[in-house]
């Protein structure tokens, strides 16, 4: 029926004698990628996972571009769109295009997850970060900071900031601690501009030395350190902005909506001992979450943002003068940017099969990024003896391709697709 999401239709099944289970959709929204898991309510089998890279940095990009050729047409004083009026109000509840088409994302691929499956719950991680009381661990009369939760919403804040391992020698997969830039016996504080995260051999080892000390053999280190520990929380900033938006749209679909804090799911996660992915976290969102989790086997879909195109059709250069002007058809020889496609090419430098996403040109002669295949599938078809082979390459290959030797599997819907499966 729909390869991404891969879903089948049973036909040898009647409404008499089929049963279904209600399922639940839980989400663990990101600045960067989001995580969704479809949990089975019973069983607690999680049946479906994707992982959806967002494109919010790369539309504030090309706002700022756009910005920026206008001003300098402006100040060159040559033909330029002419500044509006600044009376305009926004709409209440406004978000930048970069936070909005995060919130547009997660929507799209609810209600898409819900016309393929009995999905009779939502469960969302509203508050991932509070930005306002993190300044402050010790902070009295705050409810989670008492109970069992205490320190999670902290540490899972450093684990994103940090990047999941130790700052000092870059370990990973170990345990982590969490520890003081500076020491508090020289007068260091709780704030979080002043912690970050090592392992207990360093953190031994620092102990109670000033960290220009303890790095003074690594000054390209310690800067870092300094940099990263005030930069600006600018991806909780974007959660917490979006947030409340999501969660208005959520409600809009008519199915019941869960909400629960960064720390109980990571809390969910760490009492099921269950490794840290985006969408094994989604899975762990909630007080619903079963206390036996069936993750085994499951391969999530990757999902990237790659939009729709664009409506500019005046390209300029990099001083703001046209250079060439976009076709405004879409499709050609009956293709669109975005396709994924089979390509079969007989001979030739190129000669084998690929399967990738394509972008058009108004001439025969398409771009194929082709994807590599899964190991497993091509020691398969050399077990077999298959011809022709498939074309080996570890970071993908882009080739210009006819369209003659293309086939569509799956037509632009704004998405690219990497399955690990």
């Amino acid at each position: 029926f729909k390869r991404y999401p891969f879903t089948i239709i049973m036909q040898d099944r009647s409404i008499d004698n089929s049963v279904t289970h209600p399922h639940r959709i839980k989400i663990d929204p990101g600045s960067k990628t989001t995580g969704i898991a479809v949990v089975q309510e019973h069983t607690g089998q999680v049946t479906s996972a994707l992982e959806i890279n967002h494109r919010g940095q790369n539309i504030k990009n090309s706002l700022e571009s756009r910005r920026a050729l206008r001003r300098g047409r402006r100040s060159r004083k040559t033909r330029y769109r002419k500044p509006r009026f600044l009376n305009r109000k926004r709409p209440e509840g406004w978000l930048p295009p970069s936070l909005m088409s995060r919130v547009l994302n997660i929507e799209t691929w609810t209600r898409r997850l819900i016309k393929l499956c009995p999905v009779t719950a939502i469960s969302q991680e509203l508050v991932r970060f509070d930005t306002q009381k993190m300044p402050n661990p010790e902070v009295s009369g705050v409810e989670y900071q008492h109970g069992e939760l205490f320190g999670f919403e902290v540490k899972e804040y450093l684990l994103s900031k940090w990047g999941h391992n130790c700052v000092y020698c870059g370990s990973e997969n170990v345990p982590l601690e969490v520890e003081h830039i500076t020491p508090k016996s020289i007068g260091g504080s709780n704030r979080v501009s002043n912690l970050t995260l090592a392992c207990r051999h360093c953190n031994q080892k620092k102990g109670s030395d000033p960290i220009d000390k303890f790095l003074r053999k690594k000054p390209e280190l310690l800067k870092k350190v300094l940099a990263l520990a005030k930069s600006p929380l600018k991806d909780a900033a974007a959660v917490n902005s979006t947030r409340w938006e999501l969660w208005r749209r959520l409600k809009l679909t008519g199915l019941p909506v869960e909400t629960g804090s960064g720390g109980l799911t990571k809390f969910n996660r760490k009492t099921r001992e269950i490794e840290k992915t985006h969408w094994i976290d989604a899975a762990c969102v909630g007080k619903s979450t079963p206390q036996r989790l069936l993750i085994n086997g499951v391969k999530p879909l990757i999902v990237t943002a790659k939009g729709h195109g664009v409506r500019q059709r005046c390209r300029p250069n990099k001083y703001g003068f046209p250079k060439a002007h976009a076709p405004s058809a879409k499709f050609f020889k009956g293709f669109q940017t975005g396709d994924i496609v089979i390509a079969d090419i007989k001979k030739g430098k190129y000669a084998g099969q690929y399967t990738g996403r394509i972008a058009i040109r108004y001439r025969p002669s398409f771009v194929l990024s082709a994807k590599p295949f899964a190991f497993a599938q091509r020691r398969l078809r050399r077990k077999r003896g298959l011809r022709p082979p498939l074309r080996e390459q570890e970071s993908g290959i882009k080739i210009d391709v006819h369209p003659k030797y293309l086939k569509t599997i799956f037509k632009a819907d704004g998405y690219e697709y990497l399955s690990n499966q």
